[in-house]
């Protein structure tokens, strides 16, 4: 096992597969049996590779970037801060135009330098929020 090998990867597919939109690197680094815990992704590289079309497809201009990335064993952490402009349609609501901002936490199992089972919480509310898909509720007022 080797530490670096492994957080050397994950910055690539972080870096060139989510923000550069470049699937080719996927087949790389996640393998084809990969298990898949965050909700509503496919499993499996074909699962990746989904995925970073679907937000290059909501975001022309998604960017993931790491802010924090570490190392234990076999385990790799990472807090990324995920930004974009919306210009796709989003679960049927068309383009709103408006800027997200949002953090993603990501734990990816590596063996042999693939990531082999990934767990993901991105902030899904706080992205439907600023896009204005989801609206906010006002505080009622005390009486």
């Amino acid at each position: 096992m080797s530490t670096e090998r492994d957080l050397e990867a994950v910055r690539r597919l972080i870096e060139v597969g989510f923000s550069q939109g470049d699937v080719s690197v996927v087949r790389e680094i996640v393998a084809a049996d990969c298990i898949e815990h965050q909700r509503s992704l496919k499993p499996g590289a074909a699962g990746t590779e989904e995925a970073i079309r679907t937000l290059h497809g909501w975001f022309s201009d998604f960017e993931l970037v790491i802010e924090e990335i570490t190392a234990a064993g076999d385990l790799v952490w990472l807090r990324n801060r995920a930004r974009g402009t919306n210009t796709g349609s989003i679960m049927g609501h068309p383009p709103t135009g408006r800027s997200m901002e949002t953090d993603v936490i990501d734990v990816v199992r590596m063996e042999d330098g693939m990531i082999v089972e990934h767990w993901g919480v991105p902030d899904q509310l706080g992205l439907l929020l600023q896009l204005g898909l989801m609206p906010r509720r006002e505080p009622a007022a005390v009486a």
